[in-house]
């Protein structure tokens, strides 16, 4: 298995990569932290396999906490995710030997196609002893990974917080949530479950319905639709 440590700031962000991690076959969530000082404490004390690293944390930079790490001594793999955009960001993470950089925003597929080359690249150093320069190319070609597809989500819809009220709904079944519930279930404020349950809805990802209580007062609730 392979260990991953998730840095984020936002617990949202985190728990959604949290989940693609621990859906996907080979990989578990040894961890998360929230700054840096945390984030290398973390890697001292865990061990994991893989950093999925943000830029922007409260305390330092994810490009500072990839410097200290280096500095230390530390080999343990790290993929940037972050919205840092700018050149040097992203020059100087790969000064400090990031393997993969994933821009955000992205759709889960993006995310699981980045995770699944770094497992491959894994298998590939450790079977061969040594390598020619046709398994070079094909390691390097996997580190690199291929380009992300676009995601285009209205204005205001963050694509990592709709796959999180996406997994409500789905653990939800078919009694689905309510804004409020939905609310409860993923710390968002009410108006905004709303609003990105409604946003499923307008994707035809999902149905809602009136149910009426005993008080004779309806109640919306919404579902993912079937398949």
């Amino acid at each position: 298995m392979i260990g991953v440590l998730i840095v984020d700031d936002d617990f949202m962000v985190a728990k959604v990569h949290a989940g693609f991690v621990g859906a996907l076959d080979g990989f578990r969530v040894v961890g998360s932290a929230a700054t840096g000082a945390a984030a290398l404490d973390a890697v001292a004390e865990l061990a994991p396999d893989l950093v999925l690293l943000d830029v922007y944390l409260p305390d330092m930079t994810g490009l500072e906490v990839l410097r200290r790490l280096r500095s230390a001594g530390s080999s343990v793999d790290v993929m940037v995710i972050s919205a840092a955009r700018d050149v040097d960001s992203i020059r100087s993470a790969l000064h400090g030997g990031v393997l993969q950089y994933l821009v955000k925003p992205f759709d889960r597929r993006a995310f699981e196609t980045r995770l699944r080359d770094y497992a491959r690249l894994r298998a590939d150093l450790e079977v061969l002893d040594e390598a020619g320069q046709a398994d070079v190319d094909r390691m390097l070609a996997g580190a690199r990974g291929a380009p992300p597809a676009p995601v285009h989500t209205p204005k205001g819809i963050a694509p990592e917080t709709l796959e999180l009220v996406r997994t409500a709904l789905r653990s939800a079944g078919a009694d689905g949530l309510s804004a409020s519930e939905c609310s409860e279930r993923t710390g968002l404020a009410r108006v905004s479950a709303r609003r990105y349950l409604e946003q499923l809805v307008a994707q035809h990802e999902a149905e809602v319905r009136q149910r009426y209580g005993t008080a004779g007062r309806p109640e919306r609730r919404f579902t993912l639709r079937a398949g």
